[in-house]
This record gives structure tokens, C-alpha cells and sequence, in this order.
């Protein structure tokens, strides 16, 4: 008992294995009961999942407000649904890269699952740095600050165009030093197959491994953004954490609904931009105004705002577009 009291990182460690505790079981339950077979994720099934995801992050939230208070709640919240709509920029990457690569759609859920728990490896160490270097040098945030402005205006007036994820520098490097099969093996990443010359069974990677590589390397990409938009709304090293992995968590699930339908979304990518400046703006804002925090209500406002305002005017525009997004005039 007095160990789950002590403290670990600002907060007991009671708090953190409730959550590790959550974040297992769904895990568990994702891998080892609903999806114990290889098997297409249809859209209805796929948005049951998310939302379910979805109502237990927001459940979470709830718990946090009630244990650590209104302030802590908000911020909770609001990183939340940041980490959530800047994941689903990511949604339409990773079908970039499926598509790349034609992985069939019974494979792509083992994929994405084992792409989650990278990802949550990888946010954990970020979120790690993050949070010593902003304890050490207060002065970091504003760092944060103004590459979010910079990244949401680069991000608004950026030409959209299709790259193929084969081009990149690392697939390339792969390609060249790993022993490849030329088909897929079911769900394996890694066979063994006997070499053409001597006969010895030797290690293959797989077509899938190459794909899970690159989605993990698209993740670095849009960390980047992501940690520092929620450092920029908070600095408690909890909320940060576990606002960012509930997000991720959903991702897989809503994937296999908003592939189909991406198009349906691409003016989301203009409302994430004006987030993002907005995030980074706050931060100049409270440090001018000699805040010690920008008003937790009014960034939940602005960003349920804004992301909302995104999907229902890419909801209204591809409508009357037949479904296809055309530049905005």
C-alpha cells in the first residue's frame, strides 16, 4: 500500500496503474476476444469500436476531473480531442501506405495493432523528454509555441500531393539490406525460407513488416506536432500521457471507417492547421498578458469550435461536390 501512495512523476502511483490498467485490458480484449481471427473490419463495426473508445476515453476524462479537479479535467479533455483529430490526419497516411504496398484489408488489422504499441512506446519516450526538459528550462514552451504556429501555417497553405511512401529514404535503405519475400505470408511479418544456394532456412521479412516500419516512421513524423500541441495545454506529465494514448488507442478502430470516406474529410486538414496555430498562439498570449496558464475553458471552446466547424464544412463542401473535394477559391 505504500508503494501504490508514493509519488511518480507529480501524481501517485495508484493513478498510473489504474490507467496502465485500463490501457491493457483493451489491449487484451482488442486482440485476444474481438479480433482472435483474421478477418475485414467493416465500417459499422469499425465506428461501434471507435465510439466505444471514444465514450472510455471521455469516461477517463470524467474520472480525472473527479479526482484531481475541474482545471485538470478541461485540460484533459481538450488534449484529448486534439490528440484525437491530429491521429485522424494520420488515418488518411497510413491508407496511403496500405494502399503502397496492397496489403490486403484481413491484414491491415494486425498491422495497425502492433503499430499502436509502437506508438505508444514512442510517445512515452517523447513525452518523457518533453516533460525534463520543460521542468528544467520553463522557457522550452515557447520553443513549442512558435513551431506550432509555424507547422499550423505551413500546414494551411501547404499544396496537397500524393507521395509514395516507397520513395522514402528508409524503405529504400530496407529494401537494400534486408531479405525480403516477394508475397505476403498471411500475417506474418518473418518467415524462414530455405536459400536458393545452400539449402539453409534463413530469416525473411515480409511485404507487412515494411508496412508496419513505414507507419511507425509516419508516426515520428506527426509526433512532431503532436507532442508539443499538448505540452503547449498542458505541462502535468498524466493528463499529457494519458490524453495522448486514449487518443491513439481509437485510431485503429475508426481507421477502417474513415479510409473508406476520406475524401469526405479533406478540409479537416485546414481546421487542425488553425488549431495548431491557435495552440501555439495561447501561449505567447498568457506569457504577454503575465497569465500564469490561457483560460482552460476557452481552449476547450475554440477547439471543439474549429474541429467541429472542420467537419461539417468538409461534410458541406464534398456534398455539393459529388463526394470530391475541389481547392478552396
Amino acid at each position: 500500500m505504500d508503494l501504490l501512495l508514493q509519488d511518480a512523476l507529480g501524481k501517485p502511483v495508484w493513478m498510473w496503474a489504474v490507467f496502465l490498467g485500463v490501457v491493457v485490458t483493451l489491449l487484451a480484449l482488442d486482440l485476444g476476444v474481438l479480433h482472435r481471427k483474421t478477418k475485414v473490419i467493416g465500417v459499422r463495426e469499425s465506428l461501434l469500436l471507435s465510439g466505444g473508445y471514444i465514450a472510455i476515453g471521455l469516461l477517463f476524462g470524467v474520472w480525472v476531473w473527479s479526482q484531481l479537479g475541474r482545471q485538470s479535467g478541461i485540460e484533459y479533455v481538450t488534449g484529448f480531442l486534439i490528440e484525437k483529430s491530429l491521429a485522424m490526419d494520420n488515418i488518411f497516411v497510413i491508407a496511403t501506405i496500405f494502399a503502397a504496398f496492397a496489403v490486403p484489408p484481413a491484414y491491415q488489422h494486425r498491422v495497425l495493432f502492433w503499430g499502436i504499441l509502437g506508438v505508444i512506446v514512442l510517445r512515452a519516450i517523447l513525452i518523457g523528454a518533453g516533460s525534463a526538459l520543460v521542468a528544467n528550462f520553463e522557457w522550452v514552451l515557447l520553443i513549442f509555441a512558435a513551431f506550432l504556429v509555424f507547422a499550423g501555417g505551413k500546414m494551411l497553405f501547404a499544396k496537397e500531393r500524393q507521395t509514395d511512401p516507397r520513395d522514402n529514404a528508409v524503405y529504400r535503405w530496407l529494401a537494400g539490406h534486408l531479405r525480403l519475400t516477394h508475397e505476403f505470408e498471411g500475417v506474418k511479418f518473418f518467415v524462414r525460407k530455405a536459400d536458393p544456394v545452400s539449402g539453409k532456412l534463413l530469416l525473411h521479412a515480409t511485404p507487412l513488416f515494411l508496412a508496419l516500419i513505414m507507419i511507425e516512421l509516419a508516426d515520428v513524423v506527426f509526433a512532431v506536432d503532436s507532442v508539443p500541441a499538448i505540452f503547449a495545454i498542458t505541462t502535468d506529465p498524466y493528463i499529457v500521457f494519458t490524453s495522448n494514448i486514449f487518443a491513439i488507442l481509437g485510431l485503429r478502430a475508426l481507421y477502417f471507417a474513415l479510409a473508406a470516406i476520406n475524401e469526405r474529410f479533406a478540409y479537416l486538414k485546414h481546421a487542425l492547421a488553425l488549431l495548431l496555430i491557435f495552440i501555439g498562439g495561447k501561449v505567447f498570449v498568457a506569457e504577454l498578458a503575465g497569465w500564469e496558464k490561457f483560460p482552460a475553458p476557452v481552449s476547450l471552446a475554440v477547439t471543439g469550435v474549429l474541429l467541429a466547424g472542420g467537419v461539417l464544412y468538409s461534410l458541406w463542401r464534398t456534398r455539393r461536390e459529388g463526394g470530391v473535394a475541389q481547392p478552396i477559391a
